[in-house]
């Protein structure tokens, strides 16, 4: 059940692809080992001007990709560290971007806290 959020720092010079969404769930979901339909991608573009580093200027090919993730249970430990690295290495290829600029947010464990139809994940 993992849910992916990615959202790019965009130059209006290089267009989102027009099934990067697809691409993305299809290649996260292969690092995760996820079955058909269980990853879901939430794609969003932000603006280079709605996006600034302090004391510096960053090149197009440089702008960061920020990534949320929230799953069931995230692993812990070596399993974390392999998972950071698959993810972050399929995004940076589905997107074109740097590894350097692919960057991780893990969120709480979503069971108890997260429900799917009406039904708490457990």
């Amino acid at each position: 059940m993992p849910i992916v959020t990615v959202e790019l720092v965009a130059d209006p010079d290089r267009p989102l692809g027009v099934n990067l969404a697809q691409s993305l769930a299809d290649a996260v979901g292969r690092a995760l080992n996820s079955p058909p339909g269980q990853t879901w991608i939430r794609l969003r573009s932000l603006r280079r001007e709605e996006y600034a580093e302090n004391d510096v200027h960053v090149d197009a090919p440089e702008l960061p990709v920020f990534v949320a993730i929230l799953e069931r249970q995230p692993p812990t430990g070596a399993a974390l560290l392999a998972e950071v690295s698959a993810l972050t290495h399929a995004i940076a290829d589905t997107v074109g971007r740097p590894t350097a600029c692919i960057h991780i947010e893990y969120a709480p464990a979503a069971a108890g806290r997260i429900s799917f139809g009406g039904k708490l994940v457990q």
